[in-house]
């Protein structure tokens, strides 16, 4: 089994900034990318960022595009999201997950993310 492990969420004004972590350990596996999804309280789930493993390409959603940063730490099995800027309505629960060259998805517990006004 593979295990994720999310961590740097919390309370932020506006305009302020949060760091998220996310690593994974377990059994052995491959990963071939990893991604950042949120879900805001009473919507569906959104896609925030993803990286690939091996070349380390990444995409955004337009809605973080600028502001936030994607990267990884393939020594560590690690992803992070640097968050700027944030606004109110990036307030949500951000999950990780990786995606295994083997075709498996493993997700992590979720990290809250709240941005007052």
């Amino acid at each position: 089994q593979v295990q994720l492990v999310e961590s740097g969420g919390g309370l932020v004004q506006a305009g302020g900034s949060l760091r998220l972590s996310c690593a994974a350990s377990g059994r052995a596996f491959s990963i071939s990318a990893m991604d950042w999804f949120r879900q805001a309280p009473g919507k569906e789930s959104e896609f925030v960022a993803s990286i690939s493993w091996s070349g380390g390409s990444t995409y955004y959603a337009d809605s973080v595009k600028g502001r936030f940063t994607i990267s990884r730490d393939t020594a560590k099995n690690s992803v992070y999201l640097q968050m700027n800027s944030l606004k109110p309505g990036d307030t949500a629960v951000y999950y990780c997950n990786i995606r295994t060259r083997e075709g498996n998805v493993y997700w992590g517990q979720g990290t809250q993310v709240t941005v007052s006004s």
